[in-house]
């Protein structure tokens, strides 16, 4: 089926909006919910194979409908068992999509723009710009497209058998600047006629847009981490330039407001590492005092390195040391371990293909000065 289509893609519905959708069509509410068990908990995307279907019912799914997730252009393999994929989302576009296995689970990380427009300093999804959100159908399309080929490689049947068990909105893009189609992709993961994931083991990672986070935490509240990075404003606002719109106070005020809702009873706050810029003690005594009030606990995450990003990786026994000060403090605080690195999947390594709409070459100016500001500061 062609990109320019007018049949309706069916991915782009949750329970409600497909049951309105079948409902239009003449037909009671649980064949919608009979549909959205083949689709997602069987992960079919072929009428003829939905047995349970009326004949007339299928007939008319086939005259007007589809079934169709993001078509992957590429698909590698770490040497770690790191998986990414890169999904064609048209117009020139492609996002990636990274699976991680681990023994007590298989997390799979999802993008929700094509690009990005946060303009983060460590980030290289940032450089290649930023063209427009992903729909409804793009970003469930990737967790659909994953669980059905993580299922036939392993040669899995049973639709309880979920090979996929935590999903992040962790890759190219900002969450909650695509709020509404994220919404409905989260309503998906957590339906039980659908993919039936639990609150706890759905994560979706934010710059720190206060008045979206609010919005989610009122519409599905599932597992948060924020992007924090620094430990005050002036730092802050040179890695990630949000942070001139949504303060560090504004910021823990709406974190707070957000545990009211939360699954977990703490946030999680994303720390990546940048060498000789935001990895000394101080800035780990700046951060106590930063969090103080808000139940939390820190991901430090050792930059990776790619081209022309002028940051450094910081030394092991800085993050260990890092590391040791929060969790002195009585913070806990992980380390992350690099994944897929030899297949650029690893955290801050996803840059897909955009075609920017955002001025990038004035914004990648604007980035390097920046890091050669940070280096000679810190030198």
């Amino acid at each position: 089926m062609s990109e320019n289509s007018e049949r309706v893609n069916l991915l782009n519905f949750d329970r409600d909006g497909l049951i309105a959708y079948c409902e239009s069509l003449g037909e009671k509410r649980f064949r919608a919910v009979q549909l959205l068990r083949w689709m997602h908990k069987h992960c079919v995307g072929d009428f003829d194979k939905m047995t349970d279907l009326a004949k007339s019912f299928r007939a008319k799914l086939e005259a007007s409908c589809e079934i169709r997730g993001p078509v992957a252009i590429r698909d590698k393999i770490s040497s770690d068992g790191t998986r990414k994929w890169l999904f064609d989302v048209g117009s020139g576009n492609a996002v990636e999509t990274v699976f991680i296995p681990e023994d007590d689970r298989g997390t799979l990380c999802i993008s929700t723009q094509a690009g990005c427009a946060m303009g983060c300093l460590f980030c290289s999804t940032g450089k290649q710009g930023f063209n427009r959100n992903l729909t409804t159908a793009e970003i469930i399309g990737q967790l659909w497209h994953a669980e059905k080929t993580l299922r036939e490689d392993a040669g899995v049947t049973d639709p309880a058998d979920r090979i996929i068990s935590n999903v992040v909105l962790m890759g190219m893009g900002e969450p909650l600047q695509n709020l509404d189609n994220v919404i409905a992709a989260l309503k998906l993961m957590l339906d039980d006629n659908a993919y039936g994931l639990s609150r706890r083991r759905v994560t979706v990672s934010t710059c720190g847009l206060t008045l979206q986070m609010d919005k989610l935490a009122q519409a599905v509240p599932v597992a948060l981490a924020v992007s924090l990075h620094a430990p005050d404003d002036e730092l802050r606002d040179m890695i990630m330039p949000i942070n001139r719109k949504h303060p560090l106070a504004d910021l823990m005020a709406a974190c707070k407001r957000y545990l009211a809702h939360a699954p977990r009873d703490y946030i999680t706050f994303e720390y990546v590492m940048l060498g000789g810029v935001n990895d000394s003690i101080a800035h780990a005594k700046a951060l106590v005092k930063l969090v103080k009030g808000v139940s939390c606990k820190f991901n430090l995450i050792p930059f990776n390195p790619f081209a022309d990003s002028d940051l450094k990786k910081p030394e092991a026994a800085t993050v260990k040391a890092f590391q040791d000060y929060l969790m002195g403090q009585g913070i806990v605080t992980t380390i992350r371990k690099t994944r897929g690195d030899d297949i650029d999947a690893a955290c801050g390594q996803l840059a897909g293909s955009i075609k920017d709409k955002t001025r990038r070459a004035e914004r990648l100016a604007e980035q390097k000065a920046r890091a050669t500001f940070l280096i000679k500061e810190e030198k």
